[in-house]
C-alpha cells in the first residue's frame, strides 16, 4: 500500500474535517496516512503520493493555513518528478469565477511541478452537497484502491 500525505488548507475547519474522515477512509483501506495542516517544504519534498485537500476563502484565495507554504513551493518550486497527487477543491459556487479557486489553482501548481495526476481535479460544491465527506469518501475510495 501507499504512504499517502494529505496537506489541507482550512479556513472554518471543514476541508480539516473532510481531510481527517479521508485519512480514516485512507488507514482502513490499508495506506499509511500523515496529514498536514501547517505544512513545510520538507514534507513536501519527503511525500510519496500527495493528497491535497483545500476550502478557498475571499475572492479566490488559499487559506491561511496554507497560504504560505503555497508561496513558498511556487517560490522555491520542488520537482515532483512523476510523484503522484491528488487533489479535492472545496468551494461555494455562488462565488462566481472565485469558485474553488485555491483547489484550482493548487492542481495546476502540482501539474508545474511536474507531478502525476492520479485523478482529475474533484471538485465539491457546498451549495449542491452540504456535507462534502459524502462525495469525497467514494472519490477517495475510488481513486486510491489497491
Amino acid at each position: 500500500m501507499s504512504n499517502i500525505s494529505i496537506f489541507v488548507g482550512t479556513v472554518y475547519g471543514n476541508a480539516q474535517n473532510v481531510a481527517e474522515q479521508a485519512q480514516s477512509k485512507l488507514e482502513e483501506m490499508g495506506h499509511t496516512v500523515t496529514l498536514f495542516d501547517d505544512p513545510l517544504i520538507p514534507d513536501f519534498k519527503e511525500a510519496e503520493n500527495i493528497c491535497f485537500i483545500t476550502s478557498t476563502t475571499g475572492q479566490g484565495d488559499f487559506p491561511p493555513n496554507i497560504e504560505f507554504f503555497i508561496a513558498d513551493l511556487r517560490d522555491q518550486m520542488p520537482m515532483l518528478n512523476g510523484k503522484p497527487f491528488s487533489v479535492v477543491a472545496l468551494g461555494d459556487s455562488s462565488y462566481g469565477d472565485s469558485f474553488a479557486q485555491a483547489g484550482r489553482e493548487v492542481y495546476e501548481l502540482m501539474l508545474e511541478l511536474a507531478g502525476s495526476p492520479i485523478s482529475e481535479l474533484k471538485i465539491v460544491d457546498a451549495l449542491e452537497t452540504f456535507n462534502a465527506e459524502e462525495e469525497v469518501l467514494p472519490w477517495i475510495e475510488t481513486v486510491y484502491k489497491a
